[in-house]
């Protein structure tokens, strides 16, 4: 039913979309399809044991040294192919791997055959008053010496026992947590499950409807097919068009500069002129005035005359410099540039530019009635996948599935009790077990407790205390338990230490490491005429290369049902994704797009004309060199400032008078002249000049540049009428990738998601690590192994306690008899109690005490 589902989502997602392959594919825009939806899996196949953890690495570091050999890959196969024993090596190495196992379980039962065997001839042995079962102790020099060797060595036994047995019960309670919580787990896994089976059929129409935005963004390049189509064949033809039109423009600019500097050369000519000579005519007076003032007698004194001939010698700097009566008019050239400007060539320009502009809306007119049938054929398909939706089986097969998923878990469900009660059985008999080691444990305690604070070392062996007496028989009484139950323990040991240890060596650690499904995938091993059984199974066709490593790994990465199975075998996707039936449609339908840019005239003949008259305007004609000749001279011959500084400085030097003073108002009169007439004419002159250059600049092979405008305009003219087609079908063609594009993407996305995100089988991966990792190794194969190891250890460590046991009690029970020496001269030595003179002498009687 699964792989039906997929199938199904499949193609109901791959009826949608399609697959095309255009010569040239520019980068469409980007369309955005969101996340397909798909809520969170609550299963964390993770186990985390805690602090029990420590004990699950101890045992793993033990098997690891009873067992260090490698999977046995080989064999299992063999095993599983019924094919084990045809050759005489396989026993050999079956043995040399489970080497290790074969000889710890050898030993166990070693032990579960002697030591039974020998806690009976101890027994009979001690009730002949032999192996220690006389009442009588021998006095020896070190007997303090080995009490207490024996006493330690015994607790320290007893607390190796402990340790044991809390092992054994912190790994029987550990199972027993673990499987009242399984519960959850379980729960959660069926969540998960019902999840993966809901979320399929939204996830599909989040597939499906995502073909809205497709159709809406080509819908959208459609009725914008003006800005979009428009646009790209006004870009390209712009790169020549705007170009010659900015030169046009500029050239028009050009003209209305012409215009203005003509303009600007003739009235500064003329305002030179007239200030020149009336310059000329104040100089001319200044001079004779100034003159006059030297003949005065005041300049014959000797204080006077040489500064008056000094100046009277620089009288002839008071001239003007330039001379603009010879310069050549322009009024013939403003003339006809004036004419010129009578027809307004920018704004012809700006017509052309106007035309152009107007690309998108011819684009738009000339494709209408394309675009309509575009839109029909995008709205046809959306109305077969409405109709192909209704047609597919999917909720059917999923409530199919639902029914079989809830019964499982009403089936899980109903017998998690007797579970539950069968692990209480088994926590119960593990306890048992503990008690048994806790009880032999309780009576090596009170032994060495009681016998500890009991004893006396002034008390001779017939006479120690009852205390003491009493620790020596509850040391005898658990060496007594110790024979009884101790083989009992070591058979459930050996049977749990085979069986979890093969467990954790054969299953767990192949596992975790994938060796175990890389014998799953061998092929014909399942089925002997398949190679492999999975795709067996799924296809009909075991020839597929579909493993079990393969589709575990990628349901655990939490991808697509229809990558981890493969499913492309049964339902290829790529065929399903082929949309070429309705683009081949569409692709036709845009390259029948004819668009006619022929009424767009960039610049008309009276422009071009009205260049050629601005060409012959005579500007080039004109004496720049005579301007500029007479620009680079100064207005007068000496700075009149700095004159008329000097002439005042002089004056200072003349002796106080009616000379001073008429030289210093000679030299205010040449101040006022600079400021009222230099100045001005030297602003006419900066004004001259620059109007003179630009003229200069400008008429600079100006019949070249003319021509030049004209010919890009022209050429560029030649491009819409004759060339445009080809820049047309060249972005038409652009165009329909783009529209098309949008279909790729749709489709790509589509398979991306199919592969990755739809019906991610996380859940299934989820369920095996639930049941392979988490409850039979980490919940049942650590737990056993640890209790195992904690209880052999136990048992093992009994053989010493028993040992130390039956020493040390000899030490704390009250004898029958005990060695006599006589009074020597040094006094008494030995032991002179009432026993010495009673009835019983200890020398010649005794007696036997049974256990």
């Amino acid at each position: 039913m699964a792989v039906e589902l997929c199938l199904l989502l499949l193609l109901f997602c791959g009826s949608t979309i399609s697959e095309v392959q255009p010569i040239y594919k520019p980068p469409p825009g980007t369309l955005d399809f969101g996340f397909v939806p798909a809520k969170t899996y609550d299963t964390g196949a993770y186990h985390e044991p805690g602090a029990i953890g420590i004990l699950f690495k101890i045992v793993h570091a033990f098997l690891y040294l009873v067992q260090p050999n490698t999977f046995p890959q080989d064999l299992i196969r063999k095993l599983a192919q019924q094919q084990f024993g045809n050759t005489q090596g396989d026993y050999q190495k079956a043995i040399y791997y489970e080497i290790g196992f074969i000889v710890s379980a050898a030993l166990g039962l070693l032990f579960i055959l002697l030591l039974p065997l020998v806690g009976l001839c101890f027994c009979m042995c001690r009730c002949c008053d032999n192996c220690g079962g006389e009442m009588h102790q021998r006095q020896k020099k070190n007997a303090d010496c080995q009490r207490s060797c024996f006493a330690t060595f015994l607790f320290v036994a007893s607390l190796i026992i402990s340790v044991g047995v809390l092992c054994a019960y912190a790994a029987n309670q550990h199972l027993t947590n673990q499987v009242r919580g399984a519960k959850k787990l379980v729960n959660s896994n069926f969540k998960d499950l019902k999840i993966f089976l809901n979320d399929t059929p939204a996830q599909i129409d989040y597939l499906v409807n995502q073909y809205n935005t497709t159709k809406d963004k080509a819908l959208s390049d459609l009725n914008n097919v003006g800005p979009v189509l428009g646009s790209r064949v006004q870009e390209q033809l712009g790169k020549e068009v705007r170009p010659a039109l900015d030169a046009a423009l500029t050239m028009a600019g050009a003209i209305r500069e012409t215009k203005e500097a003509l303009e600007n050369v003739s009235v500064s000519v003329e305002v030179l002129q007239e200030g020149t000579e009336r310059l000329h005519a104040n100089l001319t007076d200044v001079k004779m005035h100034l003159s006059n003032t030297l003949n005065d007698s005041a300049c014959n004194a000797a204080q006077a005359a040489s500064t008056c001939n000094i100046i009277r010698n620089s009288l002839a700097q008071l001239n003007i410099n330039a001379n603009f009566s010879g310069l050549p008019g322009v009024s013939s050239q403003l003339a006809k540039i004036n004419d010129v400007l009578k027809i307004d060539l920018s704004s012809l320009v700006q017509k052309g530019y106007a035309a152009f502009n107007d690309t998108p809306d011819l684009v738009v007119n000339q494709t209408r009635n394309i675009l309509s049938d575009i839109k029909s054929v995008l709205e046809s398909i959306g109305s077969n996948i409405t109709t192909f939706t209704r047609a597919l089986p999917v909720q059917k097969i999923l409530a199919d599935l639902m029914v079989h998923l809830t019964q499982s878990e009403a089936y899980v469900q109903d017998y998690f009790p007797l579970v539950e009660q069968y692990d209480f059985y088994r926590w119960l008999g593990c306890l048992i077990l503990c008690c048994m080691l806790v009880l032999i444990l309780v009576f090596y305690y009170l032994g060495l407790l009681c016998g500890t604070c009991g004893y006396d070392k002034h008390a001779s062996p017939t006479t120690r205390g009852c205390i003491s007496n009493t620790g020596g028989n509850f040391l005898m009484a658990g060496v007594g338990f110790s024979f009884l139950f101790s083989w009992v323990l070591m058979i459930v040991v050996v049977l749990t230490f085979v069986t979890g240890g093969n467990v954790e060596k054969l299953v767990c650690e192949p596992f975790e490491d994938k060796n175990l499904f890389k014998v799953l995938d061998t092929p014909y091993l399942l089925n002997k005429h398949w190679k492999n059984y999975l795709a067996g199974i799924i296809f009909k066709n075991p020839n597929v290369n579909l493993t079990f490593e393969k589709v575990y790994s990628d349901c655990k990465e939490n991808k697509g049902i229809y990558t981890s199975l493969h499913l492309e075998y049964l339902f290829n996707v790529n065929e399903l994704l082929n949309i070429s039936m309705h683009t081949e449609d569409v692709a036709l339908k845009i390259e029948h797009i004819q668009i006619n840019l022929s009424k767009i005239i960039l610049l008309d003949e009276i422009g071009k004309e009205n260049l050629l008259n601005f060409s012959s305007s005579g500007i080039d004609g004109i004496d720049f060199s005579a301007y500029l000749t007479e620009i680079n001279k100064s207005v007068t011959k000496v700075d009149l400032l700095s004159f008329a500084n000097d002439l005042e400085a002089r004056a200072d030097q003349l002796p106080k008078g009616a000379l001073e003073n008429a030289l210093k108002g000679h030299a205010n009169n040449i101040r006022m002249i600079h400021n009222q007439q230099v100045v001005p004419l030297e602003q006419a002159m900066s004004t001259l000049n620059q109007s003179i250059r630009l003229l200069k600049r400008t008429s600079s092979e100006l019949m070249v540049k003319v021509k030049n405008v004209i010919s890009a305009v022209n050429a560029a003219q030649d491009l819409i009428n004759n060339n445009a087609s080809q820049v047309i079908v060249q972005e038409t063609k652009k165009y329909m990738d783009t529209i098309i594009g949008y279909f790729e993407q749709y489709t790509e996305w589509v398979k991306e998601s199919i592969s990755m995100e739809v019906a991610a089988c996380k859940p299934i991966a989820n369920v095996i690590d639930t049941a392979v990792d988490i409850f039979l190794c980490s919940y049942i194969a650590d737990s056993v192994n640890t209790f195992w190891f904690g209880l052999g250890g136990s048992s093992m460590f009994l053989i010493p306690a028993i040992i130390f046991a039956v020493k040390l009690s000899k030490y704390y029970r009250r004898m029958d008899t005990e060695d006599v020496y006589d009074d020597m001269e040094n006094g008494n030595n030995g032991y002179h109690k009432e026993h010495l003179y009673g009835i019983h002498n200890p020398v010649f009687t005794s007696s036997v005490e049974q256990w």
